[in-house]
């Protein structure tokens, strides 16, 4: 039976192979890249977020962890100031911690440091809560007096020092020449010098650490600026319509702060706890400057010190900064435990 002619449409589509058939599919495969497929949208955010964090994480292993793992390191060795230059001969050791757990008054500056951290960080956020909320209600000046009250935290550490060694001085100190001569004291009482001084109150005569009592005075007062900046932050965000309905209601100042001001506060004090306790603890300035660790003031942190210079002993050093670093892990993990997990649990 004899054909017809062929089409045009149809002999171009078999030259072309877009007929039906195999040659259609030949013709698909053909073509670069049709089989493929690039990245997905989450792929290509998760490396451009990779490349955005990688200076940051690279400046914190330089910075944070890997002169930590050194410090470990240093302290499985024997290692004075002048084996420095041979500080990769490594030769690990126990006997810088047998050294530093073994002292006779290792558990006195664990005592002393823990009594400083914790009384610190008590009166620096009790004061810094209790300025916050006088300074909470409008009235005029308040913005200067405001100001005024961040000049501690401001005031370099060396002159804030110089300032209180003076005022405290037992020959010519302000404070003694008020206390003798108006409040009527028996002698000048050496706050920075004297490891207990004899108070009589009420009929009742006991031993009181002035030194320490001093130190953590200072202390209290040089940091207690950043609590009332964290706290007056908070209350400035805290509805006042809650407090308004329990004015109306008859609470009183102390009812509307302990079941309204207090519980919404509660956050912000927990993570001031854990800031102030970690950075009091390991403190050096503030005891050096004023007393030298003498007294019954030698934290654990001068103690670092000494062992670093006075002894030339960088093992000894290192080794007990890591039982520092212990102990402020453990903290770090108890407010992880009841103060984060506790919150996100409630959430």
């Amino acid at each position: 039976m004899a054909s017809g002619p062929i089409a045009p449409s149809t002999a171009a589509a078999a030259e072309t192979g877009a007929g039906p058939g195999s040659g259609g599919r030949r013709g698909r495969r053909g073509r670069p890249g049709a089989g493929r497929r690039g990245p997905s949208l989450r792929v290509r955010e998760g490396r451009a977020g990779l490349v955005l964090v990688s200076p940051t994480v690279l400046i914190v292993l330089l910075v944070v962890v890997l002169p930590f793992l050194w410090t470990i390191i240093m302290s499985f060795q024997r290692l004075r100031l002048i084996d420095l230059q041979n500080v990769f001969d490594i030769t690990l050791t126990l006997r810088n911690f047998e050294t530093v757990l073994g002292s006779a008054d290792l558990w006195v500056m664990v005592r002393t440091t823990l009594i400083y951290s914790i009384g610190g960080t008590v009166l620096s956020i009790g004061a810094g809560l209790a300025t916050a909320l006088a300074l909470r209600q409008r009235f005029p000046g308040r913005m200067i007096i405001r100001a005024f009250v961040l000049v501690p935290y401001v005031i370099p550490v060396v002159s804030a020092a110089l300032v209180w060694r003076t005022l405290l001085n037992p020959q010519f100190g302000p404070v003694n020449v008020f206390g003798v001569d108006v409040l009527g004291w028996d002698q000048p009482i050496g706050f920075l010098s004297e490891r207990f001084h004899r108070i009589e109150l009420f009929g009742v005569g006991f031993d009181a650490p002035i030194a320490l009592l001093s130190v953590i005075a200072f202390e209290a007062w040089k940091t207690f600026p950043l609590a009332f900046l964290f706290i007056l932050a908070r209350l400035q965000g805290l509805p006042r319509d809650l407090e308004e309905a329990a004015r109306v209601d008859g609470a009183s100042p102390l009812q509307r702060f302990r079941y309204i001001v207090a519980p919404q506060l509660s956050g912000v004090i927990a993570l001031l706890v854990l800031l102030r306790f970690i950075w009091t603890f390991q403190n050096f300035n503030d005891v050096y400057l004023l007393t030298r660790g003498a007294a019954g003031t030698e934290v654990v942190a001068v103690q670092v010190y000494q062992y670093l210079v006075a002894r030339n002993d960088v093992g000894g050093a290192a080794a007990l900064g890591l039982l520092m670093s212990v102990v402020l892990i453990i903290a770090f993990a108890v407010y992880y435990r009841y103060g984060v997990l506790k919150q996100e649990s409630e959430l």
